[in-house]
């Protein structure tokens, strides 16, 4: 999609930097989120290691600088926007609206206030979230791309996880079944990876805005800039970095995973809900702010084409 494009540098791929972070009051609330500055560059995405002989499917690609949330969205911060009495709930019309209620508490007695990340969410819940941040401060906010996440992980690095490739250090970086007790944690609680961002590997999956592809690294052509995959269809789509219910090997920064129906199975209404997912307790976000920021016609027709699904 061309007017993608729109919503990302000019780069000029300077080696990566030190990030710079601001902190970003929410509407309606003393709460704030926390950015981290990821800068231009180029890496490569996926992992030869595993490929069939004659076959590369890692791809080199060049990102355009943006800022990315240092944590996972919480209940917290979520909260604001579930609980906002000016916006419509559950509305079925092109418009910024809220979640449904959940018919049962879908956090599963893991936590809520106090710092733990929201759960349990579907791709469109997430990214209402971000029209609602964008309707309600002028600031346009989505979700990263996989390109955009597994180069943020990296975070310069070029090894199985952004630490390096020693799966006993894990834990030290990671919410995931050797130490989560089956629970999620609260954001934040283990060391970051090199650009100050937490939690990109365990806790909750996180999700992307693009449509997954078994061979969406074949897709992509040597030194493209920005790929993305737009939706075309509710499933399946792209989360990354993994959970507190998988274990080390599935924690790898180039780890691709993927939604689907069964995610939702024990749903009982019909139809099921668009927001919530029953079975999906391990899923959940973090945002992203394109440095360069779409005009409001722009911002609408993107937000229409990721919610029209």
């Amino acid at each position: 999609m061309l007017f993608l494009s729109l919503f990302l540098s000019n780069p000029t791929f300077a080696q990566p930097t030190v990030p710079k972070t601001e902190e970003v009051k929410m509407p309606m609330s003393e709460l704030k989120i926390k950015l981290v500055s990821i800068p231009e560059g180029s890496f490569t995405m996926g992992n030869n290691a595993s490929a069939k002989p004659n076959e590369k499917p890692a791809k080199n690609v060049k990102i355009s600088a943006f800022w990315m949330g240092a944590f996972e969205i919480t209940h917290d911060q979520f909260d604001v926007f579930f609980k906002d009495e000016n916006t419509s709930q559950g509305s079925k019309v092109d418009a910024v609206t809220r979640p449904t209620p959940q018919y049962i508490d879908l956090s599963w007695d893991m936590g809520k206030g106090g710092g733990f990340p929201v759960n349990s969410m579907s791709v469109d819940a997430a990214m209402m979230f971000c029209r609602w941040m964008y309707h309600n401060t002028g600031v346009f906010y989505r979700l990263p791309t996989e390109a955009e996440w597994e180069y943020a992980c990296r975070a310069g690095s070029k090894t199985n996880y952004y630490y390096g490739n020693d799966p006993a250090l894990l834990g030290q970086y990671a919410w995931y079944k050797a130490n989560s007790k089956e629970k999620y944690q609260k954001v934040g609680t283990k060391k970051p990876n090199a650009w100050g961002l937490y939690d990109m590997l365990g806790n909750v999956s996180e999700w992307t805005m693009d449509q997954y592809a078994a061979d969406y690294l074949k897709q992509i052509s040597e030194g493209q800039l920005d790929p993305t995959n737009p939706p075309t269809a509710r499933y399946p789509r792209s989360v990354r970095g993994g959970s507190y219910m998988d274990i080390a090997a599935d924690l790898k920064v180039f780890t691709r995973k993927f939604s689907e129906p069964f995610w939702n199975q024990r749903d009982p209404q019909i139809p099921k809900s668009r927001w919530w997912l029953t079975d999906g307790m391990f899923a959940g976000f973090r945002i992203v702010r394109p440095v360069k920021q779409p005009t409001a016609e722009e911002a609408e027709k993107f937000y229409k084409l990721y919610l029209g699904n």
